[in-house]
C-alpha cells in the first residue's frame, strides 16, 4: 500500500545514509611515512613526508652541481607562488583568499609537506635528479626561467607563467640539455610526495574525503579508496591526463599535455599531530616526449569548487564528488547552476538554502499533492480495508487478494501515491552529496553555526564524554531537524492507513536513527533537511485544505458503479496486469487443492 511503500523508500534511503556515514568513517591507526620501492627513505625533522635519497648528480659538463639556494616568488590575485633556485621547483604555495579554519594563513604547498624529484639516466646511464641542481633565473610580472648550462652551451630550462587570475600554473622543460644530458631512450620520473595538513575543523571527515584521483585517457576518471584504515598503492599501466592529491575542499594536482606515460600512487593514513594523510605520486614522462624538446604541464592549487575546477579542462572538475551517475547528473545541472546563480545575487548562505528549500519544493508540488490524494484515497476506503481484515483474520494472501479486489473495484491503484515519493527521492539523495562536498559553505556562518561546511558544535559534551555512534557533541540544527522531522511524521500518519503497529513504530524510529547519522554532518546539510521539513509541514497543511475526503468518497463509490456496470472505461494496464496475476494465483490454488484431492 502507499505508506508502506513509503516507509520502504524511507527505510532504502537510510540504509543508503548510514552506508554513506559508515564508509566515510575512518578510525586514525599508526602508519609508516609513504616508502619508495626503490629508494631510501629519509624523514625530515619537520616533515613526515618519505623522502628518497637523491640518486647522483651526473649530467656531463653541467654547472650547477653547487651553488647558492634563493627564492624567487610569483603572485596573482589568488595566489602567491614561491620557487627555490636549487631545483628550480615550487616551495610554497599560499591561497591569499582562504584560510585554515583556525584563521590561519592557507598554504597547500610548503617546505615542510612537499618533496619533488625528477629523476632520469644521463647519457652514461647514471641516476640524475634535476630537481637537485642550481639554477639560475630571469623573471617578469607573469613568468620565471630558471636555467642552467654547460661549457658547450647546451641548457636546461625550467619556465613557470602565472596569469593574472586563476588557481592554474603552466609549467615547461625545455632546452638542448634534455638531448644532450640525458638518455632519450629513457623516461623520467617525476616523483611528488605530500603530507596534507589538517585545514578544516573535523580532521575526521577530511581524512574520509582525502586521497588521489586521477584520470586516464581509456577509462577517465579514478581514485585510490580515502575510506581505508590501511595504505593503498596503486601502479596505473594506463596512459594518464592528470592526477590530483585531492583534500576535502581543496586540491592540489598536475595535468600533462601528452599524458603520462604510466603512475604509481599511494594513499597512507597517519596519526601525526596536525596531519590528515599521507599522498605520493611517481609520473613517468615517455622518452618521446623528452626528444620533442619540451615538456608541458600545468600545475593546479585551488579549490575544490565545481565550476573552478571545470574550467581546467580535461574533466577535472571530476575532483568535485556529486554522487553516483543519475545524482551526479542532477547536481551538475540543476543544484550547482542554481545554487551558483543564487550566491552570486545574495550573500547570506543559509537565506539561500531556504530559498533553494522553495524552489524545489515547488518543483516537486504537483507531485506532493498527487501523493497526498492518493494517501487520501486510501483513508476514506479504510473502514472497508479494516472489513476485509476482519474477515480474513491473519492469511495475508486473502487479504491481500481481497485488498486488489477492492482497488480494483473503486479505480485506485495504490502505487500512484509511491511512484511520486520515489520521483523525489533522487532530489533527496542529490543534496545529501551537494551539501558535504560544497565548497561554497566552507566558513559560512549562520546563526549559531559558525561554519555550515562543518557540523555545529556550541554544545560539547563534558570532557572524557563521547555517546557511542553519536559523538562529543550535540549539533542544535540536526536536533531541529529531527524534531521537525518527526512533527511532519505525526501530521502524515494522521492521513496514512498502513501506519499501524511496527510500521508507524518505524515511521518514528527513523528520525531517531537519522539524528545518530547526521549529528557530524555538516550544519548545511541539516539545516536544509530542516527547512525541508517545515515547508513540506505547511505544503501540507495546505494541499489538506484543497482536498474534500467526503468528495474523494463520492468519487470512489461513482467510480465502483461504473466499474461494476462496465462503463469504467478500458482499464488501465496496472490493472490488467494485477487481474491477470490475481486470476493466474486463483488458478493455481485450485491445481494444488485438485492435486490433494487426487
Amino acid at each position: 500500500m502507499l505508506d508502506r511503500n513509503q516507509t520502504i523508500g524511507l527505510v532504502l534511503f537510510a540504509a543508503l545514509t548510514i552506508a554513506y556515514f559508515f564508509f566515510m568513517s575512518t578510525v586514525e591507526k599508526p602508519v609508516q611515512p609513504v616508502a619508495q620501492p626503490t629508494t631510501t627513505n629519509v624523514v625530515k625533522q619537520d616533515s613526515l613526508i618519505a623522502t628518497p635519497a637523491k640518486p647522483v648528480i651526473a649530467p656531463v659538463g653541467a654547472i650547477g652541481v653547487q651553488g647558492e639556494n634563493k627564492e624567487v616568488v610569483l603572485e596573482n590575485e589568488e595566489l602567491k607562488i614561491t620557487f627555490q633556485t636549487q631545483g628550480a621547483v615550487v616551495k610554497d604555495v599560499l591561497l591569499k583568499k582562504y584560510q585554515t579554519f583556525d584563521q590561519k594563513p592557507l598554504h597547500v604547498i610548503n617546505p615542510g609537506n612537499n618533496f619533488f624529484a625528477l629523476n632520469g639516466l644521463n647519457n652514461r646511464n647514471a641516476a640524475v635528479d634535476l630537481y637537485s641542481l642550481f639554477y639560475q633565473t630571469t623573471q617578469t610580472d607573469s613568468s620565471v626561467t630558471f636555467f642552467v648550462s654547460d661549457s658547450t652551451g647546451n641548457k636546461l630550462t625550467h619556465t613557470y607563467s602565472l596569469p593574472k587570475q586563476g588557481f592554474t600554473l603552466s609549467y615547461e622543460i625545455g632546452g638542448s640539455a634534455l638531448k644532450t644530458w640525458l638518455n632519450v631512450a629513457a623516461p623520467l620520473e617525476l616523483t611528488w610526495n605530500s603530507s596534507i595538513d589538517k585545514i578544516e575543523y573535523d580532521a575526521e571527515l577530511s581524512r574520509a574525503s582525502t586521497t588521489v584521483n586521477y584520470y586516464t585517457a581509456e577509462d577517465g576518471f579514478d581514485k585510490l579508496d580515502e575510506t581505508t584504515k590501511d595504505k593503498v598503492t596503486e601502479v596505473v599501466e594506463k596512459p594518464l591526463k592528470w592526477v590530483s592529491l585531492k583534500q576535502k575542499f581543496f586540491n592540489v594536482g598536475i595535468i600533462a599535455k601528452n599524458n603520462f606515460q604510466k603512475a604509481e600512487l599511494s594513499n597512507v593514513p597517519t596519526d601525526a599531530v596536525g596531519k590528515i594523510k599521507n599522498l605520493s605520486a611517481k609520473l613517468t614522462i615517455p622518452a618521446t616526449s623528452i626528444q620533442k624538446d619540451t615538456l608541458a604541464f600545468r600545475f593546479f592549487f585551488g579549490p575544490n569548487h565545481y565550476q573552478i575546477c571545470k574550467a581546467v579542462g580535461d574533466d577535472y572538475e571530476k575532483n568535485v564528488y556529486l554522487g553516483w551517475p543519475v545524482i551526479n547528473g542532477i547536481n551538475r545541472f540543476v543544484v550547482v547552476p542554481v545554487f551558483n546563480f543564487l550566491e552570486g545575487k545574495i550573500a547570506n548562505y543559509g537565506v539561500i538554502i531556504i530559498i533553494l528549500v522553495l524552489l524545489i519544493k515547488l518543483l516537486l508540488l504537483p507531485l506532493s499533492y498527487k501523493s497526498y490524494v492518493s494517501m487520501a484515497k486510501m483513508k476514506v476506503m479504510k473502514p472497508e480495508l479494516d472489513e476485509i481484515k476482519a474477515e480474513h483474520g491473519d492469511d495475508a494472501q486473502k487479504v491481500q487478494a481481497a485488498q486488489m479486489k477492492l482497488y480494483q473495484q473503486v479505480g485506485i491503484n495504490p502505487l500512484s501515491g509511491c511512484i511520486p515519493v520515489l520521483l523525489q527521492m533522487p532530489i533527496l539523495v542529490a543534496m545529501f552529496n551537494f551539501f558535504p562536498n560544497s565548497f561554497e559553505l566552507r566558513q559560512q556562518a549562520f546563526l549559531w553555526a559558525p561554519d555550515l561546511s562543518t557540523y555545529d558544535h556550541i554544545i560539547m559534551l563534558p570532557a572524557g564524554w563521547e555517546i557511542p555512534y553519536y559523538g562529543k557533541h550535540v549539533s542544535i540544527f540536526t536536533i531541529l531537524m529531527t524534531l521537525s522531522t518527526l512533527a511532519y511524521t505525526y501530521i502524515n500518519n494522521q492521513v496514512s492507513t498502513a501506519a499501524t503497529g511496527p510500521m508507524k513504530f518505524l515511521s518514528y524510529a527513523m528520525p531517531v536513527i537519522f539524528m545518530f547519522v547526521l549529528n557530524s554532518f555538516p550544519a548545511g546539510l541539516s539545516f536544509y533537511y530542516l527547512m525541508s521539513n517545515i515547508v513540506t509541514i505547511a505544503q501540507q497543511l495546505i494541499i489538506r485544505r484543497f482536498v474534500d475526503e467526503a468528495s474523494l468518497k463520492a468519487k470512489l463509490d461513482e467510480n465502483r458503479v461504473k466499474i461494476a456496470s462496465g462503463q469504467g472505461g478500458k482499464k488501465s494496464k496496472w490493472m490488467q496486469r494485477v487481474e491477470d496475476a490475481m486470476k493466474a494465483q486463483e488458478e493455481l490454488k485450485k491445481n494444488k487443492n485438485n492435486t490433494k484431492k487426487k
